[in-house]
């Protein structure tokens, strides 16, 4: 091998750097940054996304567990569909103690009771105020 072939040899496999080109550069660095923050967002929407759903899932077995409350309540008493009962909401969280505490909706809405009579199969003794929070079927409730 011939020292001219060797010398271009050795600059295909090993590049020489110039002292110049042995940093980033400020533009580089921004990029770098700018990559980084956006796949921090991209993780915050995700993680915003998946606690909206906790909620609602949390919220929904809150109304079920008052639904199935309310229905043992009456099925003890002999309480029929459509019978007048002064405060259920009361005897079914507070007498009954079906419950150590009252149910609340974990993203901050409010829950309204139908309260005068027993509601019939299916339909709900406890609703929440945000819309989105409702069952997608209560047909054996």
């Amino acid at each position: 091998m011939t020292e001219n072939s060797r010398r271009s040899f050795q600059m295909i496999l090993l590049p020489r750097f110039s002292k110049s080109s042995q940093g980033l550069t400020l533009i580089e660095v921004t990029l770098v940054i700018a990559v980084l923050l956006g796949l921090i967002s991209v993780t915050f929407v995700g993680v915003l996304a998946y606690k909206q759903g906790a909620n609602r899932a949390m919220c929904i077995q809150n109304v079920s567990s008052v639904q199935k409350a309310m229905r043992s309540y009456c099925n003890f008493h002999e309480l029929n569909p459509g019978d007048l009962v002064a405060d259920l909401r009361g005897k079914v969280i507070t007498e009954a103690r079906f419950f150590s505490y009252e149910p609340s909706c974990p993203a901050g809405g409010s829950y309204a009771y139908s309260d005068g009579s027993v509601p019939a199969v299916g339909a709900l003794f406890v609703t929440c105020s945000i819309t989105d929070h409702l069952p997608a079927a209560t047909g054996g409730w």
